[in-house]
């Protein structure tokens, strides 16, 4: 399914050699061989941990697939891609195996390697540690497997003989970490349904009068057929699986996912119901949630959730949303209500409500909490009588995290209290760690908890772990990243009251690669858990360092310099300025450094990176931000890009390690709308490659990216910041890129087709490259190396020359 790399480049090598790819054929085409070896390079496993850090996992995995896999069958059906094979999503590549090792000795437990025509699709521990499940992939469909692990002995792997439907979720532990709850394919469910021969007839939308500012959304359903397969593969039947393997079912088959109790002993089941909708996902058709016994009787009945077709831009839905069962309770469920009738323009001292319900269900729900802003998630302790809320304010891009003391009322402590863009100000991540049942709780140390972060800063990214009072709001930090290294803490192995627990950490340099160990951060004492080589070592002497500089308008910009392996100090290059646009409110928070200089340098799949075999500098990340007022900040996207596109020009200029007259730009998705529009602007660049862009504005006309007015509202700034309106000054080269299956929100192929269209129509010179069965990222190991023919063609096409 998977495993043909060195076949598939051997036999693309005698194709060329043989003269076979000529320019104008429909081949594919392959770079030079030095990047062909460099992002086909097998990488290191993927290693996971046990919730109790005895355990660790790898996961083999391949470099890409082939287009083979990627062009298998694909429904692309309410909003989700699926695999009618394995009944799962889509998926373009499945790992090879995995091996459980011991966190202490590094002793092998057991291995498991896949069959011919198998994948492995994922594993998942118990809370208990006890159990490791895993998903195997063929052309049966998706089945469970499992493994018991006790005394540092692991069993035979027990096949679940009926397959999992895995759209939804797929399968859960329990409570008592060894029973299943699992979204099962319907016993006879029997085949797909056929085509029909002929139509049945039109296939109609009416509206009323109803407002329905949705965003422009893909693989949506379209006719009746699609709705029949829809149902068809997304229905399942809920069933417990018992550790001896029996199975209980729970109820009918329908369109559903749910939720577990704490206590083991209720559901919360949410039922998509009739009618579906042509302009939404899944998750905006009607739905009856619902709380039932295992038995699938129906105890409650949380909601009847209406079709979510007239939400304000920005907004939520009324009525009663989020439902979740509270963490730190047996069987309560929580829910949420907006105050503002969904609406974020509207003014009121509070937006959402909490409400809760404790079993057996049967009295009045009991009014929490109100919060200021949008409820955005919320955190429980082991104590029941805390929690933690998650607030964001749309207005100032704010979040906010608020400590409630439940039993005793009052104001609560204000525990995260900035700008969501404030990197610097960012203190981390809680640390959470399961609890008997399985739920998530923070990491305590008595009234301590513990935070890990990036550690943004002006050197950039150092990486850290605090620890901070919940009673005192003090904050003491336990250890930090060293400038000249990339280290992050992924597990806490073992807290300490002193604040200096033992962790297990990822660590990494310029020039090596990630690599797992356990420190003692008390002591200092550190051992290795993984020794993972370098799977490019012909990259190893590229240089790169973190630049500095400002936009005409005082604002600090930044980027990652890098310069070829065999760059010659004072050599001038053609320079790539590759870059991704973000707003933001001020330009305090838009001057942050969001890199590190430090990490260790990979170069993988379409990379715009392999360019630097090719003797290109790279302006890599270079900062393009557009600040102001949320609501306005667009008006002045076309100048602000431009200032800082000039920007880091005129910093690699300086340095002299660039040719001012020789730049390019690039850019993926957003980058690629910045880049049209920095050639329809400017005259900075020699060529540019966008890839997987949207070009007109007006085919996302109920907004995009952070843009809050619909087109109606703001004309003058759709027109003006579509890059297709522009076209006839687009007088640089572009190579234009694209999925042909592309699924982003507002990026749907048409866009790059319309681009080449108009473009081509006016003059320009311009080139269309549409890969077959791809989506908004590039997956086959065909498609990757092609895109990497064409960047490094086009570039070396314009700005080698020094005309």
């Amino acid at each position: 399914m998977h495993r043909n790399a060195s076949r598939w480049i051997a036999l693309f090598a005698s194709i060329a050699a043989l003269g076979l790819m000529s320019a104008g054929a429909e081949e594919y085409r392959l770079p030079p061989q030095v990047v062909v070896d460099i992002v086909t390079a097998d990488p290191a496993p993927f290693v996971g941990f046990s919730p109790d850090n005895r355990w660790m996992v790898w996961t083999h995995r391949d470099a890409l697939p082939s287009i083979r896999d990627v062009s298998r069958r694909m429904l692309r059906l309410a909003g989700i891609r699926i695999d009618p094979v394995t009944n799962g999503r889509f998926r373009t590549s499945y790992n090879r195996g995995f091996e459980v090792r011991s966190v202490e000795t590094g002793a092998l437990l057991t291995r498991v390697t896949m069959g011919e025509g198998e994948g492995l699709a994922g594993t998942q521990w118990s809370h208990t540690s006890k159990m490791l499940a895993y998903t195997v992939v063929s052309d049966a469909g998706t089945h469970l497997h499992t493994i018991r692990i006790e005394d540092g002995v692991a069993s035979k792997p027990r096949k679940h003989p009926q397959p999992l439907v895995a759209l939804m979720g797929g399968y859960v532990f329990t409570p008592d970490g060894e029973t299943i709850l699992a979204q099962l394919v319907p016993a006879g469910r029997g085949e797909e349904p056929a085509a029909p021969d002929v139509p049945a007839g039109p296939n109609i939308q009416e509206s009323i009068g109803n407002t329905s500012p949705t965003r422009t959304f893909q693989d949506l359903l379209t006719n009746p057929y699609d709705e029949a397969l829809f149902e068809h593969y997304a229905t399942i039947q809920l069933a417990l699986i018992t550790p001896d393997g029996r199975t209980k079912t729970i109820g009918e088959p329908g369109i559903r996912s749910a939720q577990l109790s704490p206590d083991g002993k209720h559901l919360i089941v949410e039922t998509i119901r009739k009618p579906f909708s042509y302009l939404l996902g899944f998750w905006g058709f009607p739905s009856t949630i619902e709380v039932w016994n295992l038995d699938g009787e129906v105890l409650y009945t949380v909601a009847e959730v209406p079709m979510a077709d007239n939400i304000p831009i920005g907004g939520v839905r009324t009525g009663r949303r989020d439902v979740e069962w509270m963490g730190n309770a047996p069987a309560t469920l929580l829910w949420v209500e907006a105050l503002d009738g969904g609406d974020p323009k509207k003014e009121l001292p509070h937006r959402d409500r909490l409400f809760t319900l404790a079993a057996p269900f049967d009295a009045a729900p009991s009014p929490l909490l109100k919060l200021e802003h949008r409820a955005r998630g919320r955190v429980y302790l082991e104590d029941p009588n805390l929690m933690i809320t998650n607030e964001y304010d749309r207005d100032r891009r704010w979040v906010r995290a608020l400590l409630h003391d439940l039993e005793n009322g009052g104001e609560p402590k204000v525990l995260v209290d900035r700008s969501l863009r404030d990197r610097y100000g960012d203190p981390g991540d809680l640390v959470m760690v399961v609890d008997d049942a399985g739920h998530y709780i923070p990491l305590q140390d008595g009234d301590w908890v513990y935070r890990t972060g990036r550690g943004a800063s002006p050197k950039g990214d150092l990486p850290f772990i605090d620890r901070q009072n919940l009673k005192t709001l003090e904050t003491e930090r336990s250890w930090r990243c060293e400038e000249g290294t990339y280290e992050s803490v992924i597990e806490v192995v073992k807290s300490s009251p002193r604040g200096k627990p033992t962790v297990i950490t990822s660590s990494e340099t310029p020039t090596t690669p990630p690599n797992y160990r356990i420190v003692d951060l008390a002591t200092g004492k550190s051992r290795k858990l993984t020794d993972f080589p370098d799977p490019t070592p012909q990259i190893r002497g590229v240089k790169k360092q973190l630049v500095k500089y400002e936009r005409e308008d005082g604002v600090p910009l930044s980027a990652t310099l890098y310069l070829p392996a065999d760059y010659e100090e004072g050599t001038k290059l053609p320079l790539l300025v590759w870059a991704y646009p973000r707003e933001f409110n001020d330009a305090r928070t838009a001057g942050q450094v969001s890199a590190s200089p430090s990490r260790f340098t990979r170069i993988a799949g379409s990379s715009h990176l392999t360019l630097l075999t090719q003797g290109y500098a790279i302006m890599d990340g270079a900062t393009m931000p557009v600040i102001g007022d949320a609501e306005t900040m667009n008006d002045t996207f076309v100048e602000q890009i431009v200032g800082a596109a000039k920007a880091a020009i005129d910093k690699a200029v300086e340095m002299g390690v660039a040719d001012g007259t020789r730049v390019g730009v690039g850019g993926h998705s957003y980058g690629a709308f910045m880049t049209a529009n920095l050639l329809a602007h400017s005259d900075l660049f020699r060529a540019g490659i966008a890839r997987s862009g949207a070009y007109n504005r007006t085919l996302t006309p109920f907004g995009f990216q952070s843009e809050r007015r619909p087109l109606w509202e703001a004309k003058p700034v759709y027109f003006g910041i579509s890059p297709f309106m522009h076209a006839d000054k687009i007088d640089e080269p572009i190579l234009l890129i694209h999925g042909e299956k592309d699924n982003n929100s507002g990026t749907f192929p048409m866009q790059s087709r319309r681009m080449y269209q108009a473009i081509k129509g006016n003059g320009g010179t311009v080139r269309l490259v549409m890969l077959p069965e791809e989506s908004h990222g590039y997956r086959a190991r065909e498609s990757v190396l092609h895109v990497q023919a064409e960047m490094i063609e086009w570039f070396d096409r314009f700005l080698k020359t020094s005309d």
